[in-house]
């Protein structure tokens, strides 16, 4: 057998910690886990932690992209399988789509839980921009184009809307009845969307 190369170990030792990072992080939170469990966990050497992520918090930020790129990945495909041209169509279905992603483990502690205080305001904020932020202001922005909502501040309104989405996927994953809470914040943001489309 030929000895795996230098890119195939780097890949496996990534894979490895990453696999680690999202189960751990997950379980136990970024404040609760530390860099030695990590290590073991992955079957690797500290050495390798740092060499590919830095330290504990790089290998956090890099479990984070990817849960955030799944995420957007699965709504963009629910939103993209509507009529085009029923944007409340799409927003009713990707809104759907992403409550019943926040109800996972991984997107709740991870994604929404320690990703601010991980990252900091600002720069968490700029993530969201790159991410769900990115995808509603496209989508008000289909919106505008067609006359379906005035005119107005669209970075504002989707962050105001990213703001509205957050709180009701944090409401709908502690709740003693996630089905009922998420069927009701579904509607309580749809009808905040309805109420600045044209009639």
């Amino acid at each position: 057998m030929p000895r795996r190369s230098q890119e195939d170990r780097s890949r496996t030792t990534r894979a490895a910690l990453e696999q680690a990072g999202r189960r751990l992080f997950t379980e136990r939170g970024f404040a609760a886990t530390s860099a030695e469990e990590l290590v073991t966990e992955a079957g690797v050497t500290r050495g390798a932690l740092q060499h590919h992520y830095g330290d504990k918090r790089g290998l956090f930020l890099e479990v984070l992209e990817q849960i955030e790129v799944e995420s957007t990945v699965e709504i963009e495909t629910a939103i993209a399988a509507v009529d085009p041209d029923d944007l409340m169509a799409g927003m009713a279905v990707g809104l759907s789509v992403f409550l019943e992603i926040c109800q996972r483990p991984a997107m709740l502690r991870i994604a929404l839980t320690d990703a601010p205080a991980v990252m900091g305001w600002q720069a968490w904020r700029e993530f969201e921009r790159r991410h769900g932020l990115g995808m509603i202001t496209a989508l008000l922005e289909r919106a505008q184009a067609a006359g379906l909502i005035a005119e107005g501040p669209i970075q504002m309104l989707a962050q105001l809307l990213l703001s509205s989405i957050t709180e009701s996927a944090l409401i709908v994953a502690h709740a003693a009845d996630p089905d009922s809470a998420r069927a009701e914040a579904q509607q309580a943001v749809l009808l905040l969307i309805s109420g600045i489309v044209r009639t």
